[in-house]
């Protein structure tokens, strides 16, 4: 162990080997005790320096620097970087699967020489049994666990094999760890201590405020393609990244940024290594300015000049959400945090975790949970992720989230939360947030009768108020501290001793009521602050000239097209049917079909009024958009059944049913009833047929509500299918 842990030999060394002047934070006491041999648990927020804390002791020590860290991407990027300040390459290697024999056995030579102070192994190859041999005969200065929070199944990225780093490190020769994450809650961090063997480590927390990040939830619609380019030309030569669940998605959006004009490209786990390298690098040096990718893309990428994340999908939970927003602005500069948020996406998710098992997909639901309630919640952004990570924000207003710049008036909840206190009290603290509500609403479901919890006193003390509402108390009483969620028994609701003093002496409990993300609602939705159509004249005159064309066709309204697609047209003013096929939900078919009276109103219009149309807001869409489609609507030609042909292209039958129902959607006729005759006999296909031709609207969940009892979801999205492609295409 070398004798350098004086402030001034530090930075002496950093000055020499990174050229800065100061370390960052808590950089330099962590990296003190590292070099003093003890085991350190690092938690910093992404951007906060974190390479650092383990990459200049193992400059300064004796032996290889063993990095564990999960990405292949992320070790080349780090192993670049190090051999950048260094004058030569065998300073640091990785040892990984992309490596052929002779590059392992040059990697293994600069080890055995002492030429190499940092070896990055994923902790797939680090338990491969040649490589415990090797490393056993190797001199180690100590381990770093990157990404720590991989080793807890609470974590956002949970990885098996981080479970074993400690034996193998007991196998190889204990030295001292150092663990590092931007990402953990109180609960993560106990997991990675306990798992690691270092309960005892010195442990540093650094702030995960960011206060340059700006963070916004819009609602996810039909025009979350048109507001991202609309955003992205708002903000020309700015770096951005865009994150979509899937990597069909990742893919589609790509191409709708190129043909707009923008220089974007695509990244995910699904490319060929040399392209992914490819595109990746094209972001950093700038030939590209957006990146569209999964969650894969940005780990320990050091680009500090991200001008913008958009999420296109919110994230399965908190801790994914706050790392990659974390990627923006990390030289304190501009950050905006744009998310696009529908409840749909995430009981997608839910369902996606069928199959696993039970206490994973107990976990999982209880992570989209706080998701869900930190997207609608109306509290300040800033202020709800501090809290979620075992930090409190004491302003009531940061100024620099959606929320705290459109505060929503605040409305007294005192009796609420005293009743709710009350509840979850009755309830012996046994129960989570959805339960306690259904008894105070006075709801008989299946779990309040199973439990007779329909018998006691606090049954129904709360009728007349709603879900949503009483969630904000919920969420915000967890918030102030008067009640607490139990993470380890999945969310069950206790009642901390400030909660039980409340009770006893009632105090002023205000509260602002949730953001409405209901899609479901019958009322126009409002999105940005504003009507979406941009021009509600001529969005009335559409909707009234469909209503007309819907009465002469004998069809629901809903069948012509759709209110966002009529939107759409009040916002953009298409003038001709070519132009009509570039609005949401219209294809080439239904353009020609039902289009030509209403660009003919359109343009009437627009010459009256003498609007000056939005050229720049028209998105191109793009043509042949997905291959996917045109091999999906090939092979129901071919009458190829639906669930033989989700299986062949890799997708769920939920997956295969959204793509058919776009197909549909945008105006294209098919024909599944060699299909639906396989699997459902006539009634029900009639029934649900017949429903949907008297009913005003489309809507599953409606749909659901009235045939449910008879017909599962996925029998009702089939006969919907039919109904539409067979009267409206």
């Amino acid at each position: 162990m070398i004798a350098m842990t004086d402030t001034s030999s530090l930075r002496t060394a950093l000055k020499h080997h990174f050229g800065f002047d100061a370390f960052k934070g808590n950089q330099e006491a962590i990296i003190r005790s590292l070099l003093e041999g003890n085991d350190t648990f690092v938690l910093m927020p992404t951007g906060g320096g974190k390479s650092l804390c383990y990459q200049l002791p193992a400059l300064l020590m004796d032996g290889t620097a063993i990095v564990i860290s999960p990405l292949i991407a992320l070790m080349k990027n780090q192993v670049d970087a190090i051999r950048n300040i260094s004058e030569t390459d065998h300073i640091a290697h990785f040892l990984n699967s992309s490596l052929n024999k002779a590059a392992i056995d040059q990697v293994k030579s600069d080890i055995t020489s002492g030429k190499t102070r940092l070896l990055y192994v994923a902790p797939e190859s680090l338990t491969k049994e040649e490589n415990i041999e090797f490393l056993k005969t190797v001199p180690i200065s100590f381990y770093a666990v990157d990404e720590a929070h991989c080793i807890s199944e609470w974590g956002h990225d949970f990885r098996p094999e981080y479970r074993r780093i400690r034996p193998i490190i007991n196998e190889i020769c204990p030295r001292p760890v150092i663990a590092l994450t931007a990402t953990a809650t109180p609960k993560v961090q106990h997991d990675i201590q306990k798992n690691l063997g270092m309960q005892d480590a010195c442990v540093f927390k650094s702030s995960f405020n960011r206060a340059n990040l700006f963070y916004e939830v819009r609602p996810k619609t039909d025009s979350t393609d048109r507001d991202i380019i609309r955003y992205i030309k708002e903000n020309p030569g700015k770096s951005g990244i865009i994150y979509c669940l899937s990597r069909k998605k990742v893919e589609e959006m790509a191409q709708m940024l190129k043909v707009n004009d923008i220089k974007a490209l695509p990244y995910h786990a699904g490319m060929d290594s040399a392209t992914r390298s490819a595109n990746q690098d094209s972001f950093l040096l700038e030939r590209v300015d957006v990146i569209v990718a999964t969650i894969a893309f940005g780990m320990g990428i050091d680009k500090p000049d991200v001008r913008f994340v958009i999420h296109y999908d919110m994230p399965k939970s908190l801790e994914s959400y706050y790392q990659e927003t974390g990627r923006a602005g990390r030289d304190g500069g501009e950050g905006q945090c744009i998310t696009f948020y529908a409840a749909k996406d995430l009981q997608k998710m839910e369902k996606f975790m069928q199959g696993k098992p039970v206490s994973e997909q107990e976990i999982g639901k209880q992570l989209l949970l706080e998701t869900a309630s930190y997207a609608e919640s109306s509290v300040c952004r800033r202020k709800a992720l501090l809290h979620y990570f075992g930090e409190e924000y004491d302003k009531d207003n940061c100024g620099n989230c959606d929320n705290c710049l459109n505060p929503k008036k605040k409305v007294e909840a005192k009796d609420n939360l005293c009743a709710i206190i009350e509840t979850i009290l009755t309830l012996k603290e046994k129960f989570k947030a959805d339960h306690v509500c259904a008894v105070m609403l006075g709801k008989t479901t299946a779990n309040v009768k199973g439990y007779n919890h329909d018998e006691l006193d606090v049954f129904g003390c709360q009728q007349g108020t709603d879900d949503r509402f009483l969630n904000a108390v919920i969420r915000q009483a967890v918030i102030a501290g008067y009640l607490d969620r139990d993470i380890e028994n999945y969310g069950l609701l206790k009642v901390t001793a400030e909660g039980k003093k409340f009770l006893d002496n009632p105090s002023s409990f205000k509260i602002v009521e949730d953001n409405d993300f209901n899609e479901d609602e019958e009322s126009e939705p409002v999105r940005n602050g504003a009507s979406c159509a941009a021009d509600p004249e001529l969005y009335a005159i559409l909707k009234d000239l469909r209503k007309k064309m819907a009465r002469k066709l004998s069809l629901p309204p809903y069948v012509i097209f759709q209110d966002p697609s009529l939107e759409a047209m009040a916002t953009t003013y298409p003038v001709s049917v070519e132009e009509l096929q570039n609005i949401p939900g219209v294809g080439a078919g239904k353009a020609r079909r039902y289009g030509e009276e209403f660009v003919k109103v359109i343009k009437r219009h627009v010459e009256e009024n003498e609007i000056e149309r939005p050229e720049d807001l028209r998105v191109r869409s793009v043509p042949n958009k997905s291959k996917q489609k045109i091999a999906i609507i090939q092979a129901i030609d071919r009458k190829i059944p639906l669930d033989e042909l989700a299986d062949s292209k890799g997708l769920e039958f939920t997956e295969l049913l959204d793509e058919i129902e776009a197909i549909v959607y945008s105006g294209t006729r098919i024909n599944i009833t060699y299909f639906l005759d396989e699997v459902m006999d006539d009634d029900r296909q009639d029934d649900i047929f017949e429903y949907f031709k008297e009913s005003e609207s489309d809507d599953l969940n409606a749909a659901i509500d009235e045939l449910g009892a008879d017909c599962t979801e996925d029998e009702i999205r089939l006969v919907r299918i039919k109904f539409l492609s067979e009267l409206g295409n």
